[in-house]
């Protein structure tokens, strides 16, 4: 069973893949990204040609070369690379699993196929399942994000059981806004350790706004009545 080298946690920065005015990936850039996520913004994990990185719109040469560059470049900076590996054609997303193998990616991820959509939960497992053996000894992540695939499967039903299919499974980006499913994957996997990202950035933004906002009407209120005021946790989603 492959294991990561620690738990992924923490921020995960989604990168975007920088291109030049020609539409040509614009490499030299790279390594000056991995020293702003890491000195600027203390970030040391990434998800590389997920969505945010239109990895989808690059051909297989491209994606090969991106996940390259940002390992090379991310050595003994980055703590962990997640490169996402996701198809629509099965050999593909294997090729691209074994190269990052290669290559010395820390872990990859795959969205579900999305035009001959799986339409259960054991069939997306097998696609899954297959994908994951062309790199057996890499973490391997599941991308949910139902809005742009369709794919409509639920994450906390298709992590029943998964270690039995998947033995390199460790966790999943959970790209929705469904926090009743969100909530039950974390809470029935608690004793599995697995990984949950949580991906919709918008989101989260609009929860700490209105935090902030409470809070500066709740200090305006205590400054009136000279009291002091007992701040609270705040209720945001995880953020791993």
């Amino acid at each position: 069973m492959a294991f990561p080298k620690k738990k992924l946690q923490g921020l995960v920065a989604a990168t975007i893949t920088p291109m030049t005015e020609n539409g040509e990936i614009n490499f030299s850039v790279i390594g000056q990204y991995v020293d702003y996520l890491v000195k600027e913004q203390g970030v040391k994990n990434i998800f590389v040609n997920g969505t945010t990185g239109e990895g989808l719109s690059l051909s297989v040469s491209e994606r090969r070369q991106v996940a390259e560059e940002w390992v090379t470049k991310g050595k003994d900076k980055l703590d962990q690379v997640i490169i996402h590996v996701g198809a629509l054609s099965l050999k593909e997303s294997q090729e691209l699993a074994q190269h990052a193998a290669e290559i010395g990616a820390d872990g990859i991820a795959v969205i579900a196929p999305f035009f001959l959509k799986p339409w259960t939960k054991d069939i997306l497992i097998n696609f899954l399942k297959e994908v994951a053996a062309a790199a057996p000894a890499l973490p391997f992540y599941y991308y949910h994000i139902p809005a742009l695939t369709g794919v409509k499967i639920r994450a906390e039903e298709l992590l029943d059981g998964i270690l039995d299919k998947i033995p390199t499974f460790q966790g999943l980006k959970f790209s929705d806004t469904d926090l009743l499913d969100f909530g039950q994957c974390v809470d029935q996997n608690r004793q599995q350790q697995f990984a949950f990202l949580f991906g919709v950035d918008e989101f989260c933004i609009q929860r700490f706004i209105n935090f902030v906002v409470k809070l500066e009407n709740s200090k305006l209120k205590v400054s009136k009545n000279q009291r002091t005021l007992p701040l609270g946790t705040t209720n945001f989603p995880f953020l791993h």
